[in-house]
């Protein structure tokens, strides 16, 4: 208002006076007086349309220009957000984020050449090349050399695979040992229960060798306790090959569902239905009259003799892919 008021003086002839100033600053600020170089102290009024039409055009572009800003917000923070988490998961905090397929490979390089006691690791995605199994048979056998305790768990699928039975045969001899299982199961590494290394299952547009280094002691118990419970449900292997026949045509005929599977495994690990029940989150009940079902469709009078013939049914077989292939990791096996 003290601007406007001024404005209006000097448009009229007058002359600012000592308490204008900040007044004046303004009006010189938006372009409304100009010198006059026959009186410094006075200046003169210019048209106020143009100087309007100056400043709402500079406030246009410096609108358009926060608009261009905004609109690329977005993209800036999904390319910031990967260096973020990697922040907030690094060496001292619990779990590392690894996205680079070399660091991940490094990262399990360095615990596994300070192994002890004990390496585990869940392959879940079928067979893998020469070249991998090699770059982990020399380390594999090192660990077993230092007298580590090796265990691996494949899918039953690896058992017609004759790179992986090779591999298998060479490294029992070894002292190592294999199991493989019909169901999915997550991928992952654990050295001497201190380190565990999982898949990044955070970010799911990320790398796809991308993997959380667990170096909490809490969960990596939890982890461990997790193979430990599908390797019991294994089935050890030495390299053999597959009973010629299983697995064949089965899949859009199968009698059972993915369920019914699921308590058929456990029944033949000797699992109490109980067990089986808080694992699928149901009824006991629920687990009981599923068996019976399975009784009857098979023909059997106990569950004892469905664990027995259900260990060799081709339908075993089924469930054999994982539920998220993220790749491969080369260091073990």
């Amino acid at each position: 208002m003290a601007a406007q008021d001024l404005y209006g003086r000097i448009a009229a002839g007058g002359r600012p006076g000592a308490g204008d100033g900040p007044a004046l600053q303004e009006l010189w600020a938006w372009q409304l007086v100009s010198d006059d170089p026959e009186r410094p102290d006075a200046p003169v009024a210019l048209d106020p349309r143009h100087a309007v039409r100056q400043q709402a055009t500079a406030a246009m572009e410096a609108l358009a220009r926060r608009a261009a800003q905004m609109t690329q917000m977005p993209e800036l923070a999904d390319r910031l957000v990967h260096d973020f988490e990697r922040a907030r998961m690094r060496p001292g905090m619990g779990c590392e984020y690894l996205s680079d397929p070399s660091e991940v490979n490094a990262r399990i390089g360095a615990a596994l050449a300070g192994a002890e006691t004990e390496l585990l690791t869940a392959q879940p995605n079928g067979p893998r090349s020469r070249e991998l199994l090699q770059i982990a048979l020399r380390r594999d056998s090192q660990a077993l050399a230092r007298g580590v305790r090796v265990r691996t768990l494949y899918l039953e699928t690896v058992r017609t695979d004759p790179v992986t039975r090779e591999w298998c045969t060479e490294m029992t001899r070894l002292g190592a040992q294999y199991r493989t299982i019909a169901g999915a199961f997550q991928r992952c590494i654990i050295i001497d229960r201190k380190h565990a290394f999982v898949d990044d299952f955070l970010h799911t547009d990320g790398p796809r060798h991308a993997a959380v280094y667990v170096q909490d002691e809490a969960m990596v118990a939890w982890i461990a306790a997790v193979f430990d419970g599908v390797w019991a449900r294994g089935e050890a292997w030495n390299g053999d090959a597959r009973v010629a026949g299983l697995g064949i045509g089965v899949g859009a005929g199968a009698r059972t569902t993915r369920a019914q599977r699921d308590i058929l495994r456990d029944a033949c690990h000797g699992i109490t239905q109980k067990k089986t029940a808080e694992r699928l989150g149901w009824s006991v009940r629920k687990v009981a009259k599923e068996l019976e079902d399975l009784r009857n469709l098979f023909g059997v009078p106990t569950t004892a003799a469905l664990a027995y013939v259900w260990a060799t049914h081709p339908e075993r077989l089924l469930d054999e892919q994982p539920l998220l292939d993220r790749g491969d990791v080369t260091p073990a096996a």
